[in-house]
């Protein structure tokens, strides 16, 4: 056996490394700088856990969140490695003592944020240990072109001439080619390798909903989860605290997070979300990074998100287990202007705005996309694939229509109105409404009035949407969002073009599912008895999680208490065959599970 598998074996318990953990192992262990774009639930952690264990000195990883590096230091404490994590949220004496422990040689892994990394007395103090690794987790968040860029992450390139002998890795999910391309540049100047694994997710279902109720769309939804850990989504800070209020109104455990509530507050209502069954957090996308909860069933998000990236982030927090997981976006051309505007007043320069604005509309484009949407995610990231038979395209194919005629009486109505009017005036002046606005502007006289009289209101905005996203129709967010006709739109206006685009119906109730869909094949796979005894297992790993009050996941995972259900072990040997089981949680963890298992046969 390898040293790394034998690490693998002997300390976290698995026979064999996932698919594309091993070769990114290999280039570290050959002290190669390399960036892993690696879809989440791929085992990242591992891809840099395992060498620093066999290099002799100790390797830095780089982290966001305070709470992700002290639950990544709980996973690894828990399989028995000494690791130290340094951060404000700790008292500085605990800080002094993990210190000691990293410079003495007793931690082979330490735990620090970018900022704290560098600061001239951490970057001195760096000098005399001499890592042998940094590891950048989050790496995306290094890139001015990627979704999430941080300042202080940037300041990292300077570890390429502070250290020259430390083999630098970087970890993301979320980076598509140019973003790759930077962060290679300014973690190593390019030279190592950068090591794309794939995007796909197949476990997650994906769908789209146009908006018409946010509130009842999300009832809708919930029902088909009901008693499942997930993440909704908001906008803002108040919608957060509504949206969560009327879900405990219904039934549901549900508590709102945003980074309006005191410090304490958000830290223990994350904590809660990692350690608790079933909760659901609603939130603004102040929650997020650096969750590292296995079994959250589904990503629900109430607006638009800001670009496909930060989509393809965000749902990627549901399923990291492997198992199947849910995921819905409900969305209106108000999201899109407010989006705009976003972009428009965030201070950056031109470039960065167009940019923006692009990514924003490849997210409009896979949301009104009438084909495999899998198919349109993994393109935008330069990946090809069949369709996926698991969203909401492949279970219901749209029909595709002409709908020339109808765009034209509102390509007309844009015009005639001056194209300084947003969706809601152009559709009423298309119906032929009797408005004040209308009457104030004599918009009854324009040659568009009443033209769309026979299409109502839900069709008109599903046809402007869909119009907005083929560039049709553009929006003037400086002009408050209003609708403009682009030369494409010109082109139908004058006889020149058609437009199909996916049928409109009647807004439907969302689709639901049941719980039993969202559990994983192995779990449904399980006999009766077996499910009973998996039951047991769960119950004794929160009376001991809650002991040590750390996650569930932390003692063992679903996976592992699923194989335990089925390999039913009787004694230390065969309990140490169960995969996830080590030398040092068993005999932290593994007693306790035997005698539940032999009280159950």
């Amino acid at each position: 056996m390898t040293p790394p598998r034998s690490i693998l074996k002997s300390t976290f318990g698995f026979d064999k490394f996932r698919p594309g953990q091993d070769g990114v192992i290999e280039q570290i262990m050959a002290r190669q700088n390399v960036l892993a774009v690696m879809p989440t639930g791929a085992g990242k952690s591992l891809c840099y856990q395992v060498p620093a264990l066999l290099f002799d000195r100790v390797s830095v990883v780089v982290s966001p969140l305070v709470a992700l590096m002290d639950n990544q230091a709980a996973g690894l404490r828990a399989n028995g490695v000494d690791v130290a994590c340094i951060h404000s949220g700790q008292p500085r004496e605990v800080n002094v003592a993990q210190w000691r422990r990293v410079s003495s040689g007793q931690a082979k892994l330490l735990y620090l944020s970018p900022e704290r990394l560098m600061t001239p007395r951490m970057m001195s103090a760096m000098k005399s240990l001499s890592p042998a690794m940094f590891v950048i987790d989050e790496a995306h968040c290094v890139s001015k072109w990627g979704p999430a860029f941080r300042p202080e992450y940037a300041r990292l390139e300077r570890l390429k001439t502070e250290f020259p002998g430390a083999v630098i890795a970087a970890f993301t999910a979320t980076a598509d080619e140019a973003t790759r391309n930077d962060i290679a540049k300014v973690l190593f100047d390019g030279r190592g390798q950068i090591v794309v694994q794939g995007f796909d997710r197949p476990n997650l279902s994906l769908a789209i909903n146009a908006k018409t109720d946010r509130k009842l769309q999300l009832a809708r939804f919930m029902e088909g989860v009901r008693g499942q850990s997930g993440i909704i989504y908001a906008l803002s800070r108040k919608n957060t605290e509504e949206f969560a209020a009327h879900l405990v109104a219904a039934g549901h455990k549900a508590l709102p997070y945003h980074a309006g509530l005191d410090a304490p507050l958000r830290f223990d209502t994350q904590e809660r979300f990692m350690a608790e069954d079933g909760l659901v957090i609603v939130a603004t996308i102040a929650f997020g990074m650096g969750i590292d909860k296995p079994d959250i069933r589904f990503v629900y998000h109430t607006n638009l998100p800001g670009s496909l990236e930060a989509y393809y982030q965000e749902i990627g927090r549901a399923g990291r287990d492997g198992a199947p997981a849910l995921t819905a976006l409900c969305y209106g051309l108000d999201d899109v202007r407010m989006r705009r505007q976003f972009i428009m007043n965030d201070g950056a320069g031109s470039d960065h705005q167009s940019r923006e604005l692009r990514r924003l509309d490849a997210l409009l484009s896979y949301c009104e996309a009438s084909t495999c949407r899998r198919q349109v995610m993994l393109a935008y990231f330069g990946e090809a694939a069949e369709p996926c038979g698991n969203c909401d395209n492949c279970d219901n194919p749209p029909v595709m229509v002409d709908a020339t005629e109808p765009l034209k009486h509102v390509l007309t109505t844009i015009e005639d109105t001056g194209a300084r009017f947003g969706q809601a005036h152009i559709i009423a002046v298309a119906r032929g409404a009797d408005t004040e606005r209308v009457r104030q502007f004599s918009h009854q006289d324009t040659k568009g009035y009443g033209q769309a009289k026979a299409c109502g209101s839900p069709y008109l905005q599903g046809l402007i949407r869909q119009a907005l996203a083929s560039s049709h129709i553009d929006m003037d967010i400086e002009r408050f969002g209003a609708l403009t006709v682009t030369d494409k739109g010109r082109a139908v206006l004058g006889g020149h073009e058609t437009f199909e685009c996916k049928a409109i119906v009647a807004s439907k109730p969302d689709k639901r599912t049941n719980n039993k869909r969202i559990k994983s094949a192995a779990q449904n796979a399980l006999s009766e008895r077996d499910q009973e005894l998996l039951s047991r297992l769960k119950l004794k790993r929160m009376e001991i999680s809650r002991a040590l009050g750390k996650p569930a996941y932390i003692v063992f995972t679903d996976a592992t208490l699923i194989d335990m259900a089925q390999k039913r072990p009787d004694n230390p040997d065969a309990m140490l065959d169960v995969s996830g089981v080590g030398h040092v949680k068993f005999e932290k963890f593994g007693p306790a599970f035997l005698e539940v298992i032999r009280s159950a046969d």
